[in-house]
């Protein structure tokens, strides 16, 4: 049944069926070839998306495209580039900042690079920034959506893996804030050497003007992170409470949403919830076929026979994770592998939520890597680009991005001080 499996998931992917589409296929046939009944399909699919945690992914979603509609997000950069863009290549580092903050309410990278590169993409080309650097940058900016809390992947590990969520959250802020502050030095140093950017202060707001203007929109972020972390309500409760100071702000305070405005926002979510939805579906089904076929144990015991210490496991993780995202959308990746890797990384003494920031942080990168890195595609279409004219100005941005996936995978306490610290008992 497993070869047959996965043989048709190989030959789908060479054929560029879509990766949902692909992963359903490739499990009604291991449905057929191990002769179940059919009925079970529907029974794990059902089952897969019947999670109260996951109602918080289209709330997640459709509070990020209220932000974009309502002003939110243009406010955001205005503060970020008030603090930052003073400097010699502060536009760069104003859209490394303004993800983060954006990060902190979204939870969606594709959100992020749509709401905040329709911004920052063109503010960056009239300000003589090439065209694939400006691109590279978003795409790559726009990866801290998913670490930074409250995270879409993050609640998918959470569900699949069995771990709390509200720790995932709390353990994502080290991590983030490292490849944050990697990506705006980076930035700094790269633009100093290449000259650009000695004009990105043109325009700039004054900090206290800035935040006057983005004061509700910076609240944002502080009632819902705080409201999770202190107890007022569960994340999944928190991503409703985003869709209401949003649409609130957006169409009382701003006045910048109007009726008309609501059918295509809650369209454009619907549409992106439902294909998230499909993806989790279809990845239940599959990882319920090979869990019955002894797929994970067998990975599990191999494992442990080859890689026979935790370093060596959490780098042939790394590898093999890297890879992966290269070829398969983020949060069927997590539906699929979490089940089988978790338990194993359990094994080997690591604490399943490190290890669940150590998975996160990996495949991101499969947004910002071709083939298939959703980002890319994303910021292509805002900058109106070719994806190989943003190969060579990504390149660098990949490789800050791994050193810091090595420091948050060997730095445990990276991720989990905080998290000790908040849940001590």
């Amino acid at each position: 049944m497993t070869p047959a499996m996965l043989g048709t998931m190989v030959l789908c992917f060479a054929l560029t069926v879509s990766v949902a589409v692909s992963i359903g296929l490739s499990a009604l046939v291991g449905i057929q070839v191990a002769n179940v009944n059919m009925l079970i399909s529907v029974k794990e699919m059902f089952s897969s998306i019947n999670k109260f945690p996951l109602a918080a992914i289209p709330f997640f979603i459709l509070a990020g495209n209220v932000m974009e509609t309502g002003g939110i997000s243009r406010r955001l950069v205005e503060f970020a580039k008030s603090i930052v863009g003073g400097v010699q290549g502060g536009l760069p580092m104003t859209c490394v900042l303004t993800c983060m903050i954006f990060a902190a309410v979204s939870g969606s990278s594709v959100a992020t690079t749509f709401a905040i590169g329709a911004i920052l993409i063109p503010a960056l080309i009239k300000h003589g920034y090439p065209t694939g650097y400006a691109a590279a940058l978003q795409a790559t900016s726009a990866e801290l959506g998913v670490i930074i809390p409250p995270s879409i992947p993050m609640i998918l590990y959470g569900v699949s893996a069995e771990v709390s969520i509200g720790e995932l959250f709390i353990a994502g802020f080290g991590p983030g804030l490292l490849i944050g502050g990697a990506l705006m030095l980076f930035v700094y140093i790269h633009c100093k050497i290449k000259g650009w950017g000695k004009s990105d202060g043109d325009g700039r707001l004054g900090f206290g003007k800035a935040v006057w203007q983005a004061s509700w929109a910076l609240m944002m972020p502080v009632i819902i992170l705080g409201g999770i972390y202190g107890g007022i309500f569960t994340p999944t409760e928190a991503s409703a409470v985003a869709v209401f100071y949003a649409l609130v702000v957006g169409m009382l305070i701003y006045r910048e949403i109007h009726i008309a405005d609501l059918y295509p926002i809650l369209r454009k979510s619907v549409m992106a919830s439902a294909v998230i939805m499909f993806i989790i579906a279809n990845a239940g089904l599959f990882a319920f076929l090979i869990t019955r076929a002894g797929v994970p144990d067998a990975i599990g015991r191999y494992l442990e026979s080859v890689l026979q210490s935790p370093a060596l496991f959490l780098l042939g993780v790394n590898a093999a994770l890297f890879v992966i995202g290269m070829f398969i959308e983020t949060s069927a990746a997590i539906i699929v592998l979490a089940p089988i890797l978790a338990p194993v990384a359990v094994h080997f003494g690591i604490d399943p939520v490190h290890f669940g920031l150590v998975m996160v942080v990996n495949l991101a990168m499969g947004m910002i890597t071709p083939p298939f890195g959703v980002n890319l595609f994303a910021a292509c279409t805002v900058a109106r680009i070719s994806l190989d004219r943003m190969i060579p100005f990504l390149l660098p941005f990949v490789m800050v991005i791994i050193a810091c996936l090595m420091v948050v995978t060997y730095v445990p306490g990276l991720s989990l001080g905080l998290r000790d610290l908040v849940y001590a008992k």
